[in-house]
């Protein structure tokens, strides 16, 4: 059966972006009540009774017995909103509910056992739905649907079909796959990394280009081989070098 929390709530006159603020500002969560043709009530909830009364339960299948300004409702939580970067509650929506009427809603699917698959041939089991929508009395609530797989096989798969959920309807579609079994995966081998070049580049070769070199002759250089060296040039005489 749903599990039950009571909370307290108080009206909250003032709406709109500003109020939520300041309700935040002081420790309190902004929220509403609607259902059953009542127009939709903005409320304000202790941040930290909140956040207690929802650690370790179901909070779409627990039912709350919520105390608005002394009056007392029997709600669901049809959602909660958080912070982007934290775990704060910023608002939650209640969903007023009658003991003598059906509600839908969704609840968990939980997994029982190891599969066959897994301890024997070292396969994966896959989860591909978590949870199922139902509609059922408020007082036949489950917090959980549980699901047996350790029959499971490699390949083998469990649909909605396998679920019983006594005194409720099932809506979600029966070939809807819940569970599955899949070979185990393949570990990736690391590509060899490329070898390292071995060749080393030869150096390049760098010579002094001599004067002369293209052609000219350097006076006083040696004559290459076969070849007389040009005599030098003989100064006039009787003149002074310049």
């Amino acid at each position: 059966m749903a599990q039950t929390v009571a909370l307290s709530a108080t009206a909250r006159d003032k709406t709109g972006k500003g109020a939520a603020r300041q309700a935040r500002f002081e420790k309190k969560v902004p929220a509403v009540i609607y259902g059953h043709g009542r127009a939709t009530q903005p409320l304000m909830v202790d941040a930290l009774a909140l956040e207690k009364a929802l650690t370790g339960v179901e909070p779409e299948s627990t039912l709350i017995e919520l105390t608005v300004d002394g009056k007392k409702a029997r709600a669901l939580i049809r959602e909660i909103q958080r912070h982007p970067l934290r775990p704060d509650i910023i608002h939650v929506d209640f969903y007023e509910i009658k003991a003598d009427e059906k509600v839908t809603l969704k609840v968990p699917v939980h997994l029982v056992g190891t599969p066959d698959g897994v301890r024997n041939a070292g396969g994966v089991l896959d989860q591909v739905t978590r949870e199922v929508e139902i509609e059922v009395l408020p007082e036949h609530i489950p917090d959980r649907v549980e699901l047996d797989v350790s029959a499971l096989k490699i390949g083998d798969s469990l649909h909605v079909s396998a679920l019983s959920i006594p005194n409720a309807a099932i809506l979600t579609g029966v070939d809807l796959t819940i569970a599955t079994v899949v070979p185990p995966r393949a570990e990736e081998v690391a590509a060899p990394a490329p070898e390292a070049a071995t060749e080393v580049a030869e150096p390049e070769l760098i010579r002094k280009v001599r004067e002369g070199e293209e052609g000219e002759e350097v006076e006083g250089a040696p004559a290459p081989e076969g070849k007389a060296a040009p005599k030098a040039e003989e100064k006039p005489k009787g003149k002074k070098e310049e």
